[in-house]
């Protein structure tokens, strides 16, 4: 009962503050204007505001009995809650019956001074004490420490530098000195591992056994999930970080480099590397930026005819998609056929075995183009180079190629690439050190990831095999 009783306080709290404030804004206007004949709407409003507050009262209590709060906190907010019901009564009455005239209006700037003592040591309960400062503290910088740049992350505290940050932009908010919502508190690092009334939260090198990560991945809609599902939740990324750091060890002193490192985890910890030190440019849109007229109706047709699927990339754009994996046929020479559209070209696919080097002469006078796919075509690094000449490219699909680390070090230097996938192609394991040194701030996928197993994951048993 408490829990119930304690959770509509949320719904009535704002109810007195709007109310009483109403009554003193109608007052004062009374007081400029004693003819304007606001008696009535003031004693009104004092009688609704009183009667709310009283009820704020009573649900705040139930609730600071079901949740975990700050206690001297709590005792503020309580007090100064009485405070304002008892202030709010008391002016009612006077007014209602004609009293103490002379005080209405001190009685009445006090009650405003009490309702905003009121709600900010609510907020700071909720919120957190810094809640009107931080934004102060962050003006002109990302919004979080999460998003701060990282030059080498290997060189980063694995906990200070990675976890922390997501923590604190994810789950502080419920957990921190003024709340520990299950009694967890999370802002200070043998509390984070002690955890809370359900048992530990962290179980070094157990990252499956911690009540932490159990209650991350449980469903959204399950009501011990974690974060609230009303509340940002963490990433797939976020999540693996934190799976690595508990599986490593929880160590809060380590740097990166010093903690082992599966395959799986890796290109999580360099999307968090900005090896410039500065942060990390916002990526450019997928669309060019500068208008192009309609393609010609011709032209789309004749292309279309070989089975290829041609659709604008947005609404209200000229710009277009051209999908050539459900052609058959197709060959370097028919790409001639793309030329007419060549300013309206934004995205092509066009993973086919038969496209080879030769291709590449129609595709560079496409120089609208931001996204290709070569997949599992016949491009080799003669033919990449020519790629260069599309200063517009942002990603590049290359898996299934034979192109090597050499053929993707001629695009060295296009400044709007962000992304390049070249999975089973000639690009060594060994070559990817260099490949990002040379691409600063491009996402090199070399694909080949292994999930790791979880023991909430879904597995399928099979019957031994009889000999």
């Amino acid at each position: 009962m408490f829990s119930l009783v304690g959770h509509f306080h949320p719904v009535f709290v704002h109810l007195p503050i709007g109310i009483l404030v109403l009554a003193g804004i109608l007052q004062f206007l009374e007081r400029r204007k004693p003819a304007a004949g606001l008696e009535q709407a003031i004693n009104i409003s004092l009688l609704f505001g009183m009667i709310s507050a009283v009820i704020s009262c009573i649900t705040g209590y139930f609730l600071s009995r079901s949740d975990d709060y700050d206690e001297q906190l709590v005792n503020q907010h309580q007090w100064l809650g009485i405070a304002v019901a008892a202030l709010a009564i008391v002016l009612y009455f006077l007014r209602r019956r004609q009293q103490g005239k002379r005080w209405h209006w001190p009685m009445m700037i006090g009650l405003m001074v009490l309702i905003t003592l009121t709600g900010h040591v609510g907020g700071s309960l909720t919120h957190g004490s810094d809640y009107l400062t931080k934004a102060f503290g962050s003006f002109g910088k990302e919004d979080t420490a999460r998003r701060a740049a990282i030059a080498n992350v290997q060189e980063a505290a694995a906990y200070a530098d990675v976890i922390q940050p997501l923590l604190q932009e994810k789950c502080y908010s419920c957990h921190n000195k003024n709340k520990q919502k299950g009694s967890y508190r999370m802002d200070e690092q043998a509390l984070l591992i002690k955890g809370g009334k359900t048992g530990v939260a962290i179980i070094p090198g157990k990252a499956g056994e911690g009540d932490l990560m159990k209650r991350l991945l449980l469903p959204k809609e399950h009501e011990d999930h974690m974060p609230p599902k009303e509340k940002p939740q963490l990433s797939e990324q976020e999540l693996a970080l934190l799976h690595w750091w508990v599986a490593s060890g929880a160590s809060f002193d380590k740097k990166v480099k010093e903690l082992e490192q599966p395959e799986a985890i890796k290109p999580a910890l360099l999307a968090l590397q900005n090896k410039s030190g500065t942060p990390e440019k916002k990526l450019a849109a997928a669309i060019p930026a500068e208008p192009v007229a309609k393609a010609d109706d011709s032209a789309l047709k004749r292309i279309r005819s070989l089975g290829t699927v041609i659709l604008p990339v947005s609404q209200n754009s000229h710009y277009l998609s051209a999908s050539f994996i459900t052609a058959r046929g197709v060959t370097n020479k028919d790409l001639q056929l793309l030329l007419p559209m060549k300013q309206q070209l934004a995205w092509v696919k066009l993973g086919l075995p038969a496209i080879n080097d030769s291709a590449m002469d129609y595709i560079i006078q496409c120089n609208n183009i931001t996204r290709l796919q070569l997949d599992h075509s016949g491009i080799s690094d003669a033919g990449l180079q020519q790629l260069k000449k599309l200063t517009k490219l942002q990603y590049l699909n290359l898996v299934g190629t034979k192109i090597t680390a050499n053929g993707l070090l001629q695009l060295k230097g296009m400044k709007g690439l962000q992304s390049i996938y070249c999975y089973q192609t000639g690009v060594r394991r060994e070559d990817y050190a260099s490949l990002q040194q040379a691409f600063p701030g491009v996402l090199i996928d070399t694909g080949g990831y292994q999930v790791p197993l979880l023991p909430t994951d879904t597995t399928e048993v099979k019957p031994a095999t009889t000999k």
